[in-house]
């Protein structure tokens, strides 16, 4: 299998529907900007889904799971047996983005890359196994270049299922156990700022176990120094579920599906998509600033602007799934509004 699928060009944005879609937005019985962000994500739909009326009704929710190696260095308050557990937990409706899911009315793919605590066959999940576990990224690449390349192209299968099943919208999420660490080395290397600045609590670790965090991805960013490349970057400290991720955001962006991009995790995924293909970016919509400390400075690199900041930290595609509700209701305001002339009001001169 070769990578050269991730540099293949993108679906370019249509500009002529955003500036028709603009020029729509000026007409509506409302001062100019008054809706702030929700006029401008119904005028980026617009553009992406190419059409004059954007519309969210078929939303696509891929979670990847998986495990990590670098969990034996202890930087987890929880236990990695919770990420197999959780695989079920998401196929029974009992985690967050399954009710959120249900809510939306959304389609929930639940996909196993691997996890040391194998559930099993499970309806509902499917199973893509790599192995069960990345390696520690301390003490060798987390992934070879084969499981690499499994991980971005279970990924991009899912985009296939979401397009054959018509989604407007494709939300990609993770879990697994230690994958903050991931992907706060992983945005260390990309951005190359030291750790402290990306490291944080993740699944609850207190001041001092966020600074022995810090010291494990400091010991993984020497080893791995000469990783000079963001696919190098993502192979030797990535996961298998953030490399899905990746794979999952350059085939949706070449398949003209509109990303909403979730957290922590799930932005530092971007970071690397758009690192490699860099036409990825017009295909993004930000969801939600998470609490995670290094969210914000990843959020900045990639000039994005999330719609809402509730202070969540979960993952699981649920700060994504939360702000579905808000793209909606930019897009019934669009198509719905009265303009000054239909409604007989005033325009501004």
């Amino acid at each position: 299998m070769s990578l050269d699928w991730l540099s293949a060009p993108c679906v370019q944005p249509d500009t002529e529907l955003a500036d028709a879609a603009r020029a729509h937005q000026l007409q509506l019985t409302k001062p100019p900007g008054s809706l702030g962000m929700l006029e401008a994500v119904a005028v980026q739909l617009a553009s992406l889904q190419r059409t004059a009326q954007p519309a969210l009704d078929r939303v696509w929710i891929s979670v990847f799971a998986a495990d990590h190696g670098v969990a034996e260095e202890g930087v987890s308050a929880f236990p990695q047996v919770v990420t197999g557990e959780m695989v079920r937990n998401f196929a029974t409706g009992g985690a967050a983005i399954s009710v959120l899911a249900r809510s939306l009315d959304a389609k929930l793919d639940v996909v196993n890359l691997g996890t040391v605590n194998d559930p099993g066959e499970i309806p509902g999940v499917r199973r893509a196994i790599i192995a069960p576990s990345t390696a520690n990224f301390c003490r060798g690449p987390a992934m070879n270049e084969a499981q690499l390349e499994a991980a971005l192209a279970a990924g991009a299968d899912r985009v296939r299922a979401a397009q054959k099943a018509d989604a407007q919208l494709f939300i990609g999420g993770e879990m697994g156990i230690a994958n903050t660490t991931s992907a706060a080395a992983l945005a260390s290397a990309l951005l190359e700022e030291p750790p402290s600045c990306l490291a944080g609590a993740g699944t609850g670790l207190n001041a001092a176990g966020i600074q022995h965090k810090v010291t494990v991805l400091e010991r993984a960013l020497e080893l791995h120094a000469t990783a000079n490349n963001a696919l190098e970057q993502l192979r030797c400290l990535g996961g298998f579920e953030i490399a899905a991720l990746v794979g999952a955001y350059v085939a949706a962006s070449q398949a003209g599906i509109p990303l909403l991009v979730d957290g922590f995790i799930s932005t530092t995924a971007a970071l690397a998509a758009v690192t490699i293909q860099p036409e990825v970016r017009a295909w993004l919509l930000f969801s939600h600033r998470s609490k995670e400390h290094g969210h914000a400075r990843v959020l900045r690199a990639l000039q994005a602007e999330p719609l809402i900041d509730l202070g969540m930290r979960l993952g699981e595609a649920s700060g994504a799934a939360t702000a579905v509700p808000l793209l909606r209701l930019a897009c019934a305001l669009h198509n719905g509004m009265a303009t000054f002339e239909q409604a007989g009001v005033s325009n501004v001169d």
